[in-house]
């Protein structure tokens, strides 16, 4: 048995034991997971440094601080959204218990990417744990001194059989799909996606994939350009432009263009002074070959800044891009790299038009003061999420979900949506065996006046807040003895006579605490069939 086999088949029989659905066993062990980020956060920041050239206030403020913020939130969530949900019902369940009870998958697959090591594989993590799995976590083999870290780590922090690290390359990630799993999560490209996917497929497993793609930027002309162009350099080239969801071009009236440069430039400059390359923000490209890889898309464009490259170092200068034409090789993939850009468009409907002959991207950017602008902007075009005025930072809010749309993925997460998409939603009804009478109408033999009674209770709905359920629920006991009357009752014609076609029920609510009507009138018409078909 493999390395591999032997991890997942462990996680397994210790998700068996059961030990993981207990609510405060989860809260333990995310704590334990919070205490590692505060305990042992110069051997996370370490480790990223040589990987990825992350400062250690850079590590804590894009990998380590959305943690704990996401960790605190689960703890003091949990209880809430583990809970029953309540549902609305319908006449025929009136007297019954409906709920949703979310319940644990099972054994969930994370695997992580390498452009934030920490970040894109311990969030899900922190959702898996939350709604009681087992998960295997699986580090990218890309980010080699952190996936060494988290391997080292997290065994000592929490339960190392639900949640064991696996580390290694193609060979042991191909070997973990051959696996079954209850879920798998992963965050990457799309190439790998569709392998996943494949995999999945064989065991019917539903999976979530966090993707990519090419994240749109329009700049309208009558925006304030020295802010927008200051919080999209910051979008930009963070992390060295290695960002899922970073502004991959930016679209723009041609009469704004200069300008536009000027103050990317400028702005390049405040946050990594005149020479990048010996800036301690500033960051790396995680390797050579995916150096040579953004290099080779300067090519066929013109460089309005930057260009320059060291390949020993994985150094790529910020660097900006005019006149860029649909065609050139900078426009046919995803950078993933600090290039930025620019086509210029004639306006907002040509904006528009080429946003929407491309893939949905992972994001979609808009700089204007114009609420139309922006209105339009949204209504009119598709991505997995959308901001105005500003870039990256819908992700720091765990109240909305994170994920793409058709090519740039599926599913979300963060926060409750982390919790609710690595849970099951089950459906229970609870119902007594009493009131049989009101079940006749579902019993063979089938006849036209059963069918009218059952659209009187299926179809006829009621938003009448709390007091209005309890008046329902006392006219349908009223209406299931009345039903039991018709049933004993031989006399049809005095049946006939005790039946109205309307009926008028009036309660006084005056003296009901928190009643904001002095009375609710409900109004029940009952055609004389529905009442007199069971004889």
């Amino acid at each position: 048995m493999s390395r591999e086999q032997q991890a997942v088949a462990r996680a397994r029989k210790a998700f068996e034991t059961g030990r993981s659905r207990p609510l405060e066993y989860r809260i333990i062990q995310l704590k334990n997971l919070q205490r590692l980020f505060i305990e042992r956060e110069k051997d996370i920041s370490d480790a990223i440094k040589k990987d990825l050239n992350k400062s250690e206030v850079g590590t804590q403020l894009f990998e380590t601080l959305g943690l704990e913020g996401e960790i605190n939130l689960a703890i003091r969530k949990l209880k809430e959204w583990a809970a029953p949900r309540p549902v609305e019902k319908n006449l025929l369940t009136l007297s019954d218990t409906v709920y949703i009870q979310p319940e644990p998958l099972g054994l969930v697959l994370i695997i992580g990417a390498w452009n934030y090591p920490w970040a894109v594989t311990i969030q899900p993590l922190i959702g898996a744990i939350a709604a009681g799995n087992a998960a295997v976590v699986k580090p990218s083999e890309v980010c080699v001194h952190t996936a060494k870290v988290m391997e080292d780590l997290l065994p000592l922090y929490i339960d190392k059989e639900l949640y064991p690290v696996v580390t290694g390359g193609v060979a042991e990630t191909q070997e973990l799909l051959r696996q079954r799993f209850d879920y798998i999560f992963y965050t990457g490209n799309g190439t790998v996606g569709k392998v996943i996917m494949e995999a999945a497929a064989k065991h019917l497993t539903p999976v979530t994939l966090e993707l990519g793609g090419k994240s749109p930027c329009y700049i309208d002309k009558n925006c304030d350009i020295s802010i927008a162009c200051r919080r999209i350099t910051w979008g930009k080239y963070t992390n060295c432009g290695q960002t899922c969801i970073a502004p991959d071009y930016i679209l723009c009236d041609p009469s704004i263009q200069d300008r536009v440069i000027e103050e990317v430039k400028k702005s390049i400059k405040d946050f990594y002074t005149e020479n990048p390359k010996t800036c301690p923000d500033y960051g790396r490209i995680i390797n050579q070959r995916h150096f040579k890889r953004i290099m080779a898309l300067v090519g066929d464009s013109t460089v309005a800044a930057g260009g320059d490259g060291d390949e020993s170092d994985c150094f790529i200068a910020p660097t900006v891009l005019r006149d860029v034409k649909p065609d050139a090789k900078v426009m046919q993939e995803e950078i993933f790299g600090p290039i930025l850009p620019i086509l210029p468009v004639s306006g907002l409907d040509e904006a528009i038009k080429f946003i929407n002959k491309g893939e949905k991207p992972l994001a979609l950017y808009v700089f204007s003061a114009d609420e139309k602008v922006i209105s339009r902007m949204r209504d009119e075009t598709s991505s997995g999420g959308f901001l105005a005025n500003d870039c990256l930072v819908h992700f720091s809010v765990s109240s909305l979900p994170f994920g793409g749309v058709g090519n740039s993925g599926m599913g979300c997460y963060h926060g409750k949506f982390s919790f609710d998409q690595l849970s099951h939603l089950r459906g229970c009804l609870i119902k007594k065996l009493k009131m049989e009478g009101v079940n006749n109408m579902r019993y063979p033999p089938h006849t036209p006046k059963k069918l009218g009674w059952a659209r009187f209770f299926f179809l006829t709905t009621f938003d009448l807040g709390w007091a209005g359920r309890m008046l329902l629920l006392a006219l349908m006991a009223v209406v299931a003895a009345f039903v039991l009357q018709v049933r004993e009752t031989q006399d049809s014609d005095r049946l006939r006579s005790r039946v109205k076609n309307s009926y008028l029920i009036s309660v006084d609510q005056t003296q009901q605490p928190g009643c904001r009507n002095s009375s609710v009138v409900i109004k029940i018409k009952v055609l004389h069939m529905h009442f007199i078909y069971l004889h």
